[in-house]
């Protein structure tokens, strides 16, 4: 490919760009701040708990390590560095526990990767208010999650991991926002990030530095946004370049429409749904199909001498590899051991995904009865139901029972409400905050559009993890 070939969507990164800078509070629906709200209640607790776990804690040290000009907290710790420290530190926990919202369509999780950015800055800036903090943050997950949309799955497909690629941009656009940059810098910012991309599915399999991708595509948006702010410059079509760009190198058979259809009109950012189970999304709907034919039916794990789930071909590529207890990540990526724990426990979250349960004999033996393939009527569905699942149970006695899942808990077609998100983050944060302060995060969250300065909320974000 040449780069005199024409752009795939000739001005999509200045258009995106425009928009990003200069979307405002007031223009942005009701039901979209509603949602946004929403994440940040759900972001802080996964930061928040992430920040109690040891790869994000490896990547603390360093960066408490190296020394910065503190002006932004490290949530949990009651520490501070630079903006680009504290984002690397609270973005990595917020992606530190497979709890962080998904946006269906991009695979983007933007959440862990936005709050920390908007926060960071609003606490170096000073006196900020909320709705200053969430404009710039509906800015990155537009932008973000569209540029997510154009990749396709197929840029899953060809093993990297959106939230480390795609997710460069959330970040970008919500540091851009909040810097106050104009359009052409925005645009810059955007075309340096781009560059910053990465990220590889491989990690999924036992590595800490899958929690990393979200840490460095914060980080990298802020660099972008700081960079574009002192005049440096990056590729001016970065998103649609024919040869180079993001999307013609990231992604075989890109969609560029996706980046500008109905832009400001439909928002993508309302389309964020929410996590009930600790693991990765693409398995939730088998997960509670399962439960339901264990439950509806009054059934143990002795019970049962079979399972066998059908699945897209992406969950299937993406979870039905051969569990071997390679770790958290592993575990919590992977659709047997989800299983397992479901027949055992009957929920899958914080406590199924502790070290000591990873080799539990009894967890192994029931993985061993569990098959998986790609369900061909699934799969001609097409990616709105990659998440989808068909689950058999054949039982000791003979008997055979099924149950489909077409949309999952959280999805936009089957959302979690506000009470399930405020449910959820109460459960996951009671080891790290007293419960009044649990109470006063959730008040703040609430009032978060009528609040003139987030030093209180910042304040409990900050400090160090109640024991």
């Amino acid at each position: 490919m040449s780069s005199n070939q024409p752009p795939l969507l000739e001005g999509a990164t200045r258009t995106l760009a425009e928009f990003s800078a200069q979307v405002r509070y007031p223009a942005i629906p009701p039901e979209v701040i509603a949602r946004m709200k929403t994440s940040v209640l759900d972001s802080i607790g996964c930061c928040l708990f992430g920040a109690t776990l040891p790869w994000t804690q490896k990547v603390q040290a360093m960066v408490e390590e190296e020394g910065a000009r503190p002006v932004a907290s490290i949530f949990g710790h009651g520490t501070r560095t630079s903006v680009a420290g504290a984002v690397l530190v609270n973005a990595t926990a917020g992606h530190a526990f497979e709890l962080d919202d998904i946006h269906k369509e991009s695979i983007v999780h933007a959440g862990s990767i936005a709050v920390p950015v908007v926060f960071a800055l609003a606490e170096q800036q000073g006196r900020v208010s909320g709705q200053t903090l969430l404009a710039a943050m509906t800015a990155g997950y537009e932008v973000g999650t569209r540029v997510g949309n154009a990749a396709t799955m197929d840029l899953f497909f060809r093993g990297f991991h959106p939230q480390g690629s795609s997710g460069v941009f959330v970040a970008a656009a919500s540091a851009a926002h909040m810097l106050g940059l104009d359009a052409r810098r925005t645009q810059h910012a955007l075309g340096i990030v781009g560059s910053q991309a990465g990220g590889l599915m491989a990690a999924q399999e036992g590595a800490m530095v899958k929690r990393l991708h979200s840490g460095r595509a914060a980080q990298s948006g802020v660099y972008a946004a700081q960079l574009a702010g002192r005049d440096f410059t990056g590729i001016s079509d970065v998103l649609e370049a024919a040869y180079g760009g993001y999307l013609s190198t990231y992604s075989g058979k890109p969609n560029a429409a996706r980046l500008t259809d109905g832009l400001g009109t439909v928002w993508e950012a309302g389309k964020v749904g929410y996590k009930p189970h600790a693991c990765v999304t693409s398995i939730h709907a088998a997960l509670d199909a399962f439960a339901h034919l264990l439950r509806e039916n009054g059934l143990t794990p002795n019970d049962v001498a079979k399972v066998e789930v059908g699945m897209s071909q992406m969950t299937y590529t993406h979870c039905a590899w051969e569990y071997k207890a390679q770790g958290v990540t592993a575990a919590q990526m992977n659709l047997f051991y989800g299983l397992a724990v479901i027949a055992h426990d009957g929920v899958a979250f914080v406590a199924q995904y502790a070290q000591d349960r990873l080799a539990d004999p009894r967890l192994l033996d029931f993985i061993t009865r569990i098959e998986a393939h790609v369900d061909p009527e699934i799969q001609a569905m097409g990616a709105p139901f990659r998440h989808a699942a068909r689950v058999a149970v054949t039982l000791r006695n003979g008997r055979r029972l099924t149950h489909e899942i077409l949309h999952r808990r959280g999805s936009p077609e089957n959302p979690l409400s506000p009470q399930d998100v405020e449910y959820k983050f109460r459960h996951v944060v009671e080891s790290c905050l007293s419960r009044g302060d649990i109470d006063r995060v959730v008040s703040l969250v609430d009032r978060l559009d009528r609040l003139d300065d987030l030093s209180e909320l910042t304040a409990l974000l900050a400090a160090p993890a109640a024991a």
